[in-house]
């Protein structure tokens, strides 16, 4: 229960109200108490808020209990009011149970007042909570609908962007730097990405992404992005890093976590249009018992604090109560997805952690993001490059793929860099290739996993059967759980996730075949 409890008595008699107060006080009940004797003045206390209970005398000069009830419940329902009498009858106090009243005690049986008082915030607590599970519900029903939208399009928009974003890293390659269509064909390149980052964002959010977790230090994750922060934001912008002393590890997903603080970045420049203070931090901090009751979600424990404030424009109560809201937003159209703070909040839950916001209007808001503080030696994750020329090769590759212009893609970009390529349309097509082709051996199989007739699980199966040193190099744009009961997300299954671009394909591709089993 509530301490202290802030109750509101209606009581004329000084008395009264003081042996009410002692007999709380005696059964340990911490409260403080506004006592108040007529209606206007019931009324205006009600209105001030901060009311966690009402105690009322029955009859009082031009007002009574029943009217007490009448006033509570039409506007605040689930506040409690315990009528407190010396002159409640039987069929009175019937009545008032059924106006509405949560309980009643007569003043000389005070001894059941206590236990009255406790019932009654216990049973506001149960309401809470039942709501707090009903949203809760709620909010999972919206997510699993919304990941049945994201997991039925995934695909079909993969393979596009796939197309979209190859044939334009094509185009561009063969353009020189002074060419009048360069900048058309990096603006085609900008809009797939972003539009892959779309599709990437609203599948975290519905939980359709796998998280692959790694033990790190945050302070390690700032610095990484150290020279690509500045860039996001603008000239008018003063940014401030300070980074934690001797800040714990955390388990997340590192790429995650960026996408979080990039995010919030962003938000942070967009509130500030005329400048200001961009300050991001790290801490160690422990969130106790009083902040996880006052904070839906969060568990007491230890944690690493990284926290994001700007001096911008704030935010109202009623947006803060909607911020983490699929698809609500408060930038102008064509600004905002309304998926970003709702995709945080997602990408720090998976992580066992809470996000928390403080926000006000002219002043700013601070985000403060909580992951688990773990006591594990770090985790050391090595970043593929990807600059430079393109590899090539002279070995025979075998593309199997559903969707025929992703797959004269593919089959063009690695028959560009040197290799032979054989096209199949899906997994049975696949085995025929195979069987049918002579002269140097398949060395390597690029397969679609979910294809009409056979999937690639299947097929790869077969291949390795009659050429057990055969590669596989798995690709799908399907979300990572409708792909996961295939098997190829495996440890140590080679899977390229689509969308993807020439160099990532032509660098997994000799990555493969220079890998010795």
């Amino acid at each position: 229960m509530k301490s202290p409890l802030h109750i509101l008595h209606l009581e004329d008699d000084p008395n009264d109200a003081a042996l009410v107060q002692s007999t709380l006080k005696a059964e340990g009940i911490t409260c403080a108490t506004t006592r108040v004797q007529n209606r206007d003045d019931f009324v205006a206390a009600l209105e001030r808020g901060n009311v966690d209970l009402i105690l009322s005398d029955f009859s009082l000069p031009a007002f009574d209990g029943l009217s007490v009830v009448e006033i509570v419940r039409a506007k605040w329902p689930d506040l409690p009011v315990i009528l407190v009498s010396g002159t409640l009858g039987e069929e009175r106090a019937i009545d008032s149970l059924k106006s509405g009243a949560t309980d009643y005690v007569l003043k000389e049986h005070l001894a059941r007042l206590a236990p009255a008082v406790r019932r009654a915030m216990h049973e506001v607590e149960e309401r809470a909570e039942r709501r707090r599970l009903e949203a809760q519900f709620i909010e999972a029903q919206k997510m699993e609908a919304i990941g049945q939208l994201a997991g039925g399009v995934a695909h079909d928009f993969n393979n596009i962007l796939a197309v979209i974003m190859g044939c334009g890293e094509l185009i561009t390659s063969k353009l020189g730097a002074d060419s009048p269509l360069r900048k058309y064909t990096e603006e085609i390149q900008h809009a797939s990405k972003r539009a892959a980052g779309l599709t990437q964002q609203l599948l975290v959010f519905s939980r359709k992404q796998t998280v692959e977790p790694v033990v790190l230090d945050l302070n390690d994750v700032v610095k990484d992005l150290d020279n690509m922060l500045p860039r996001l934001i603008d000239e008018n912008i003063a940014m401030t890093i300070v980074p934690g002393k001797q800040i714990g590890r955390v388990k997340a997903d590192p790429g995650y976590v960026e996408q979080v603080l990039m995010n919030l970045v962003v938000n942070a420049r967009d509130a500030m249009p005329n400048g200001g203070k961009l300050t991001i931090a790290t801490n160690n901090v422990t969130l106790d018992e009083d902040y996880a009751r006052a904070h839906t979600g969060a568990i007491p424990g230890d944690y690493v604090m990284l926290s994001v404030s700007d001096t911008g424009t704030g935010m109202t109560d009623e947006v803060k109560a909607r911020l983490f809201e699929a698809f609500f937003t408060t930038k102008p159209k064509g600004k905002g997805t309304g998926l970003g703070l709702a995709t945080c909040r997602t990408i720090v839950q998976q992580s066992g952690g809470h996000i928390g916001v403080y926000s006000e209007i002219g002043k700013g808001t601070t985000f403060k993001i909580y992951l688990p503080r773990i006591e594990q030696p770090l985790d050391v994750a090595a970043r593929p490059i990807q600059a430079g020329p393109l590899p090539r090769g002279t070995e025979t590759l075998l593309i199997v793929e559903d969707e025929p212009s992703v797959r004269h893609l593919a089959a063009g970009v690695l028959e560009a860099q040197g290799y032979n390529v054989l096209r199949a349309n899906n997994g049975q097509d696949g085995l025929r290739v195979a069987r049918e082709h002579r002269g140097s051996p398949i060395r390597l199989v690029v397969t679609d996993v979910i294809m009409p007739q056979m999937g690639g699980k299947v097929m790869a199966e077969w291949l390795r059967t009659t050429y057990p040193d055969i590669k596989i190099l798995f690709t799908s744009g399907y979300t990572d759980d409708a792909i996961a009961q295939h098997g190829v997300l495996e440890t140590g299954v080679a899977f390229l996730p689509k969308p993807y671009t020439p160099g990532i394909l032509a660098r997994k591709v000799r990555e493969l075949l220079d890998k010795s089993d």
